[in-house]
């Protein structure tokens, strides 16, 4: 094990109750290889750094002095026209990126005194993220723990697997989130330092899921039953997203794989489709492409959840 390993991670959240049991803190890994739709993290799927912009904290070149403008040497930074400031009563001349002129430098992102510019990720390493999670083991008592998570931790597979080892090592226990799609031997190498796989499952029909996420499923089914016959225990991931994979033919399949992996699902989560996920596209300077697609209703999401009960399965809306 390496301490100093680095790795690529674009935040940690402490006090999360949604990834995994218990009070967990979740290390957020950088880069992944599924493009999903519905992705509500863009921010983790791309592996190099990129600029995020948060309208709502600029405070405009009047206070600041332009202090982006004169770090950026492409001029992808324009002023707007000003508007009420968020921060008085006065107007501000916020900015607005040119993503056409800009080059990932982030030097605006050193010299925006508001934090409106940030860069999405930082190198961290092993030592570093163990001793800031280490500041929460007070809250984590019998259940809780650490998460990793993403994007997908395994695309930085000698990171992740150094960090699990670290805090299996020191008694904190570990959650991994992850798409299932690395190869399996990685998953059989990382396995001895993880409590529980958060495992997703996009959907069943493999030209369909490459579709929908730009990889194929076979090896997310496959590393699904390694993780499963070498001892693992998984808490499988549905999301349910209307005319993307939410048809019943669809769901009972995967209803029936689940079934399939045995004692090793401890829970299957169904994740009923949002789009709050949308504005940090807008930070980005992405397109969101699911306009056109609404939460499941309340009524649907009951009989998913029969559907998956009926299989003898520990299932549970999300």
């Amino acid at each position: 094990m390496s301490e100093n390993i680095t790795g690529r991670i674009y935040d940690i959240q402490g006090f999360s109750v949604h990834d995994g049991p218990g009070i967990r803190t979740t290390v957020f890994t950088k880069g992944c290889p599924l493009r999903c739709l519905w992705c509500h993290s863009p921010e983790s799927q791309k592996y190099p750094y990129e600029l995020s912009y948060l309208n709502i904290k600029c405070i405009g070149v009047e206070l600041c002095g332009g202090l982006c403008l004169n770090a950026c040497a492409n001029g992808a930074l324009r002023v707007l026209e000003a508007e009420k400031s968020s921060v008085s009563e006065e107007m501000a001349a916020k900015v607005e990126i040119d993503r056409s002129k800009c080059v990932s430098c982030l030097k605006c992102t050193e010299a925006c005194p508001s934090k409106a510019l940030v860069p999405s990720g930082r190198e961290s390493c092993v030592e570093d993220i163990y001793a800031r999670v280490e500041k929460d083991r007070i809250f984590f008592k019998k259940d809780g723990g650490v998460t990793i998570s993403g994007g997908e931790p395994m695309s930085q597979f000698e990171f992740s697997c150094n960090l699990a080892a670290k805090f299996h090592e020191n008694g904190i226990n570990v959650c991994l989130d992850t798409t299932g799609f690395a190869p399996a031997e990685q998953y059989l190498r990382i396995l001895p330092y993880i409590r529980l796989f958060l495992y997703d499952l996009k959907h069943m029909d493999s030209a369909r899921h490459e579709k929908l996420t730009g990889v194929p499923n076979e090896m997310i089914l496959s590393n699904a039953g390694v993780i499963a016959d070498g001892g693992g225990a998984l808490q499988i991931r549905v999301p349910v997203i209307p005319k993307l994979n939410a048809d019943w033919e669809n769901l009972a399949r995967t209803a029936d794989f689940c079934a399939g992996l045995g004692e090793a699902v401890q829970q299957v989560q169904l994740l009923p489709y949002h789009s709050m996920g949308k504005s940090k596209y807008e930070r980005l300077g992405w397109i969101y492409k699911l306009t056109n697609v609404d939460p499941p209703g309340d009524e649907f999401m009951a009989k998913v959840l029969e559907l998956f009960e009926s299989r003898g399965l520990p299932a549970m809306i999300h």
